[in-house]
């Protein structure tokens, strides 16, 4: 194989290899996300795709109800949990 030969090979198979590698990420990503949207239940705090926090109220296979603020809820699509929300640790005074 001449060097030429050699250097037509390497530049089709470096796009071919980060185009793997993206679609890897990218399924990796969606199993994910997956993941989470399956396994919320009433009562978790999450973050929905658009950055709105909130508390599940209600849930259905394909809707649920978030309550986002006392006494305000709103309807969204399941598929837009993005991340479940752990509570925050209670804080500790601090000691002088």
């Amino acid at each position: 194989m001449s060097g030429n030969e050699s250097g037509s090979v390497l530049f089709l198979l470096l796009p071919l290899a980060f185009l793997g590698y993206v679609f890897w990420t990218q399924r990796r990503r969606i199993k994910q996300v997956q993941a989470v949207q399956g396994s919320v239940v009433v009562g978790d705090q999450i973050r929905t795709t658009a950055g709105l926090f909130g508390t599940i109220t209600a849930l259905s296979d394909t809707e649920m109800s978030l309550e986002v603020a006392p006494g305000v809820v709103v309807r969204y699509d399941r598929r837009a949990v993005d991340a479940k929300i752990s509570p925050a640790a209670p804080a500790s005074p601090v000691q002088d």
